[in-house]
């Protein structure tokens, strides 16, 4: 199998971030836009939810990495400041105060038949240098517990995110739980993949 290239999303990639959230239901409906104006994404239209995720890449910085195998768009993170997610700032998960610059991985897309194959691995790997490089003192992320719960993966899975140096810090539902890991400049960590371009 071919390597999977990581890239911030600009909007050069918006075709390729389209055509993935379009090959994903759920993902298609919503467009990341949850954690962004909480749930009355579900009473506009998705082509609104759409638009204006294209203009936030537009109008940029990146608000997330799009992982790329042979041309074809096979997975997304959306990894950004915590602040700009306002439906997550007075959600339970946000709850966790904290005085540094925190950064989230709020969203997961993967494509049908790349899933179990270490997309979602690569991506939160290259979040995290991303947000490092970007004056993140942390990242969280707010994960699903499958022992708890087989449904809603949009977040991730907990033992993803184990795998890569996060710990749990809350748990403000039975089945999701924050996790967080803090940075600090280690340029020999094996689990950051800074060159995500």
């Amino acid at each position: 199998m071919s390597e999977i290239a990581i890239h911030q999303i600009t909007p050069a990639l918006a075709e390729h971030l389209g055509d993935l959230m379009d090959s994903v239901a759920p993902a298609g409906r919503c467009s990341c836009m949850y954690w962004r104006v909480g749930s009355t994404y579900r009473d506009r239209p998705p082509e609104d939810n759409r638009a204006d995720l294209l203009s936030i890449v537009d109008a940029g910085p990146p608000p997330g990495l799009l992982a790329i195998r042979d041309d074809l768009a096979v997975g997304w993170c959306q990894i950004t400041p915590r602040s700009v997610l306002p439906a997550l700032e007075t959600s339970p998960f946000g709850a966790v105060a904290d005085d540094g610059e925190v950064w989230a991985i709020s969203c997961f897309v993967i494509r049908t038949g790349h899933r179990r194959r270490g997309v979602a691995t690569v991506l939160t790997g290259a979040a995290i240098g991303y947000a490092r490089d970007h004056g993140a003192t942390a990242v969280e992320a707010y994960p699903l517990d499958a022992e708890a719960s087989p449904s809603s993966t949009f977040t991730g899975y907990v033992s993803t995110f184990e795998r890569l140096g996060f710990t749990a810090v809350a748990a403000p539902s039975s089945s999701r739980i924050v996790m967080r890991r803090d940075l600090a400049p280690r340029p020999d960590d094996p689990t950051d993949r800074t060159s995500a371009g």
